[in-house]
């Protein structure tokens, strides 16, 4: 039996080697973290729904022409991906107020945005994930220019596209966060994962503001039902192609 070989491991995911440098294994953990890691807890069957999940979406996203790390997914709980480095932000985008925009700017929860909004955060557990101008963004050298804009025009993209792909599904695309990683050709490739755990998603026609909610704000704002809640998603994206 090959022992695989653990090159890394987060709050949600535990990344090996293979034998291939450019090829790597995802497994998804069933491990639930928020606040920045404040709060902890489990999920049940959390990896193997996210796993599912994000699987759907990035044959999706690739088969309109969005590049991603996506191979295959090899058992429940697990992808391949090609390996790539992955670039230190979080692209957030957003098309109705929630979480920490609501708390930062006193804009109401459920506002409508006129136009989806992207920001940038900087992936840094010890100061907070802060969010990032793109002067900041550049000055630090978190990315260049000419990456910056393609990280935009990407995000609004896969914007589009699962905007239109959960509301067929019954389900509102409140915001979301993306990670991108450069792979060795230095190639921008959508990466990390699309799931209940990076994006805020409402039941379409709920206007009840706690049954609405099918993701992770379940585990935050302790509501309960969490995992049906992941596994209605999940039902719904399985079943729609």
């Amino acid at each position: 039996m090959t022992v695989r070989q653990k090159l890394y491991e987060g709050k949600a995911k535990i990344i090996y080697e293979t034998d291939d440098p450019d090829i790597l294994i995802t497994y998804f953990k069933d491990d639930a973290t928020a606040f920045n890691a404040q709060k902890r807890g489990s999920i049940r069957d959390k990896g193997m729904v996210n796993c599912a999940i994000s699987s759907h979406l990035f044959q999706l996203l690739e088969q309109q022409g969005i590049a991603t790390h996506f191979i295959e997914q090899i058992s429940p709980t697990e992808m391949r991906v090609r390996a790539v480095k992955i670039v230190p932000l979080e692209v957030v985008v957003r098309n109705i107020a929630a979480g920490s925009l609501c708390k930062q700017t006193g804009l109401a929860l459920g506002t409508v945005l006129k136009a989806p909004l992207v920001e940038f955060y900087y992936k840094n557990d010890a100061l907070g994930d802060p969010l990032l101008t793109r002067d900041r963004l550049l000055l630090m050298e978190l990315a260049t220019p000419q990456q910056v804009d393609q990280l935009q025009q990407l995000a609004l993209q896969i914007n589009d596209r699962l905007t239109q792909f959960f509301l067929e599904c019954g389900i509102t695309l409140v915001d979301f966060k993306l990670e991108f990683g450069l792979d060795r050709h230095q190639n921008l490739l959508l990466a990390d994962e699309i799931s209940p755990d990076t994006c805020r998603l409402w039941k379409l026609g709920e206007t009840d503001p706690e049954r609405r909610i099918l993701d992770k704000d379940r585990f935050r704002l302790d509501l309960g039902e969490v995992e049906s809640a992941y596994q209605q998603v999940m039902d719904r994206v399985l079943s729609h192609t």
